[in-house]
């Protein structure tokens, strides 16, 4: 199978896993345990898919808790450093690494383990 079909089947498959809920803020899509959550899918691009499967990797290689208990401690001290939530948001290492490789279609299939901690 070639990598564009891998690629195409990673990202639908990542539309599977996709919930729309009123739950969920205007705008913002959740990852929780590889399940992605929003309240209007209607902006969801490939982009947005890829930056969430990344997120899923971020989540497997920790083991799904700790993921999350380091993304609370990191966003925290970023928010005391910059003193703005958002920009802490976008300064968190498991984001940068999504962000800057959102738009890498095939980044999950040469990523290395543990990738995001060249972006603490």
């Amino acid at each position: 199978m070639d990598n564009n079909n891998r690629v195409k089947r990673r990202i639908e498959a990542g539309r599977k896993r996709l919930h729309v809920t009123s739950l969920c803020p205007k705008g913002i899509c959740i990852n929780l345990f590889g399940h992605l959550f929003t309240r209007d899918d209607s902006w969801i691009s490939d982009r947005v898919i890829n930056h969430e499967l990344i997120h899923t990797a971020q989540l497997r290689e920790l083991l799904y808790i700790p993921f999350y208990l380091l993304y609370l401690i990191e966003w925290g001290i970023k928010i005391i450093m910059y003193r703005n939530i958002w920009t802490a948001y976008r300064n968190i290492s498991f984001e940068r690494e999504a962000y800057t490789h959102g738009d890498d279609m095939e980044y999950l299939s040469h990523r290395r383990h543990m990738a995001w901690i060249k972006y603490l």
